[in-house]
């Protein structure tokens, strides 16, 4: 007798899954992604409608990559990382030009010069400039610099050359302070800008984002083989439009330190304080904000572990303080207080200002994040470390509420990790918060209500999630008496 030749209906519709739906929907997942950071797109709203788009996408993405076989869904998501990456790459930074900064500060570095010593207007290291960062400024009428619109790829700063006072136009943010980068972040400038030609634009950066990028989804697909979890969660970061936007395309440099804080926890987890701890003094030294994910660093060994840190950053600042001194603070005090963190008002602390006024939402935040830092620091495990990482960083990140979202890219790989769905809306609500046009009277009431719903989304994840444990507890119990039972009847 033959064996039947006929593909099952269930054969059938896995092939057509796999085939068919998952490529057409990476297409499509690509061509938003393109039309998000495409130049010249007129439609302003680009990127908050298409990475609400997208995110769509990505959900029914991942629901057919459980259908791929466990042994190659891991080349899968790094093959559509890529590829996202090189889409995210055929465009200039869309709503961020941090990189420029980045670059600058490279190629000062090249040169032997500390990018804390000069600010990017004085003229002593006016030979440096490539044409793609600055050009000659004109006066306007009220003999103030004015740049036209589109003479770079990214936005155009007028600003005036120090000390002549010549009028200038540079793709810079803040050109007139100096840089705000900790050491970790201006080795890797100085390492990207290094293998490049000083004329070389924004895509050395974009290309460090993309190999970083997928570096992360490579550990966070170890860690879920070491978990025995499903393998294709990893796509949520690989395949997101946040990570494809912000870390590939704005190239920012946050993604590194996410990164390290991901190697510090893998290291702690599998019993290496010491070597985690220096994971951990680097990505602080990166960016400074990494600090918010300590508490659920310091269950095993803390001693070693805080040493570790501390000698690392130290040793990081040791070249930088014996080149600039106490300038190596950089912008930092003067960043910190225009962007309102030692105020009220705007859209910091954007939760307790709904509640309160005055001099009092910097300070109900502060108790907040004593009271949830306490909280990890007591509860985290080697068994539940990437959920009191989702817990510290998404709630600081909620409660601070900062205006960047890339600040997030710390978030998402122990999102994956934990599984902790409801925490992608801190993402979305920090997207909206930047991504929306500011508009007078309505922008406060739009961005507070972006942070409640997701304040509301935090509190109903963790609500069913503590439900379903006590059912599963319930259920264990109850099977347990049964079992008791049949045994004292046998």
């Amino acid at each position: 007798m033959t064996p039947s030749t006929t593909a099952s209906p269930q054969t059938t519709g896995s092939r057509l899954r796999l085939f068919v739906v998952l490529p057409a929907l990476f297409v499509f997942a690509a061509a938003v992604l393109w039309w998000m950071v495409v130049p010249g797109n007129a439609f302003a709203s680009a990127p908050v409608v298409g990475t609400c788009l997208s995110w769509l996408v990505l959900i029914a993405s991942v629901r057919v990559l459980r259908h791929v076989p466990r042994r190659r869904v891991g080349a899968v998501i790094i093959a559509g990382t890529m590829l996202l990456g090189l889409v995210a790459m055929s465009a200039p930074p869309r709503t961020s030009n941090d990189s420029a900064r980045y670059a600058w500060d490279g190629i000062v570095q090249k040169a032997g010069i500390s990018p804390y010593s000069y600010v990017p207007i004085d003229e002593t290291v006016s030979r440096l400039r490539p044409d793609w960062l600055f050009a000659p400024g004109a006066s306007g009428d009220d003999s103030r610099p004015v740049c036209p619109k589109d003479l770079f790829e990214t936005e155009s700063v007028p600003a005036s050359g120090y000390p002549s006072a010549a009028p200038l136009c540079t793709a810079i943010n803040r050109p007139h302070v100096p840089t705000i980068y900790p050491p970790t972040a201006e080795i890797y400038f100085l390492a990207v800008r290094s293998t490049v030609p000083d004329t070389a634009g924004y895509f050395p950066f974009q290309l460090g984002g993309l190999l970083i990028s997928a570096a992360v989804a490579l550990m966070l697909l170890r860690v879920l083989t070491r978990r025995g979890l499903p393998l294709h969660l990893a796509a949520v970061w690989g395949w997101s439009p946040f990570v494809q936007l912000e870390a590939v395309n704005n190239a920012h440099v946050d993604l590194l330190g996410g990164a390290l804080i991901l190697a510090a926890g893998m290291l702690l987890a599998t019993g290496k304080p010491f070597r985690s701890g220096a994971a951990f003094g680097a990505a602080v030294a990166t960016k400074l904000i990494p600090v918010i994910a300590a508490p659920a660093l310091l269950f095993r060994r803390p001693a070693r572990f805080i040493a570790a840190a501390l000698g690392t950053f130290a040793v990081l600042y040791v070249p930088y303080v014996a080149a600039a001194g106490a300038s190596v603070l950089g912008f930092l005090p003067g960043y910190l207080k225009e962007e309102g963190y030692s105020q009220s008002g705007g859209i910091r602390f954007g939760l307790a200002q709904i509640i309160s006024a005055g001099p009092w939402p910097p300070v109900l935040s502060a108790v907040a994040l004593g009271i949830v830092a306490l909280g990890v620091l007591r509860r985290t495990s080697a068994g539940n470390i990437w959920d009191q990482q989702t817990v510290m960083i998404g709630l600081t990140l909620l409660i601070v509420s900062p205006n960047y979202p890339w600040y997030a890219l710390m978030l998402l790989p122990f999102i994956v990790l934990s599984r902790r769905w409801e925490y992608v809306a801190v993402i979305l609500a920090l997207d909206i918060i930047y991504m929306v046009p500011s508009v007078a009277p309505y922008s406060e009431a739009i961005n507070q209500g972006a942070l409640l719903t997701a304040a509301l989304a935090v509190v109903a994840g963790g609500w069913l999630r503590r439900r379903a444990e006590l059912r599963r507890a319930a259920e264990g119990a109850l099977q347990a008496e049964v079992r008791k039972g049949a045994v004292e009847g046998a």
